[in-house]
């Protein structure tokens, strides 16, 4: 009897495993953001770093980050690198980028040619610009993955060609990076810390998603480009009760209160958890609640939030 509970319990406890890794698809794929990542820098919140997906028309048409584990959620997603036709890196922090060469690599297996562009920060601070970062990835010479060079130009084995561009993090009105077939996605610098960061707008047609990458919250200039966005994503990352360099970093929750209270979102997403930060989420979010009185999502991985 109690070996045939042990095979019982073993059996129900592999069926969960198995749903929870299950691929989760957004139902609805009009206009959406899918949160591939809604994990931080260390791995003790048990989820995959920072990616977030844009669908329009059914298609994953942006990436915003590729932190650790977007590699296994965009599969998971059931996107096709063919459909996106932009990149967007915030900065380069690990937990932001190290999933790129990864999610390229795949495009040895288009089946035609296609091109992607990419933007990112300039440089500064000891971090390289977008184009110093992937020149050390994937120049012919001497970069990490020099096989995949065939980048830069789409020839040999590779019919990927990407088209990058730098963006100037000091900058205070929006630096238009993609605009094309309906879709303009625009870049604003935004302070984390002395790291060069950018956050992202998407427009189109059906409406403004607004990505924020980490950021304390002191630059007024982002609350004009977030304005009236029907969705904004704000990292979650500290405390209340966090220290003077933790908040050089990343906002505090009655930061994100007050900027979203600003922005006036149709809806606010919060991501880029911690373990910490996932322990006082609930306490987290009650003070955003006392200063902005929108709807507030907890984003977990593949979670979707589409645009009403």
């Amino acid at each position: 009897m109690k070996i045939r509970m042990l095979v019982a319990s073993l059996s129900l406890a592999c069926a969960a495993a198995a749903a929870a890794a299950s691929p989760t698809q957004c139902e609805n794929k009009r206009y959406t953001l899918q949160l591939l990542g809604s994990g931080g820098p260390i791995s003790d919140d048990g989820r995959a770093s920072s990616a977030s997906l844009i669908w329009w028309k059914n298609k994953p048409v942006a990436l915003i980050d590729a932190g650790g584990g977007a590699y296994l959620r965009f599969g998971q997603s059931g996107a096709r690198l063919e459909d996106v036709s932009f990149i967007g890196l915030t900065h380069f922090h690990t937990d932001h980028v190290t999933d790129l060469p990864a999610l390229l690599k795949g495009s040895y297996f288009f089946r035609a040619p296609h091109q992607i562009d990419i933007a990112g920060p300039a440089g500064g601070a000891g971090f390289p610009s977008l184009s110093g970062f992937m020149h050390a990835q994937f120049n012919a010479k001497n970069g990490a993955y020099a096989y995949l060079s065939g980048i830069y130009s789409g020839s040999g084995d590779i019919p990927l060609k990407v088209k990058l561009a730098d963006v100037n993090y000091h900058k205070a009105m929006p630096t238009k990076v993609y605009d094309k077939d309906g879709i303009t996605i625009s870049a604003l610098g935004i302070p984390h810390g002395k790291v060069p960061a950018l956050a992202y707008r998407i427009d189109t047609p059906d409406g403004r998603i607004v990505i924020s990458a980490d950021q304390n919250g002191s630059n007024p200039n982002f609350l004009e480009f977030a304005q009236n966005a029907d969705i904004l994503v704000m990292p979650l990352a500290i405390d209340e009760q966090a220290d003077p360099s933790s908040a050089f970093l990343h906002a505090k929750p009655s930061a994100i209160g007050r900027i979203a209270a600003a922005v006036k979102p149709k809806q606010l997403v919060l991501n880029h958890f911690m373990g910490k930060s996932l322990r006082v989420k609930d306490q987290s979010i009650r003070i955003i609640r006392k200063l902005y009185s929108g709807p507030i999502y907890a984003s977990r991985d593949l979670s979707c939030f589409p645009v009403r």
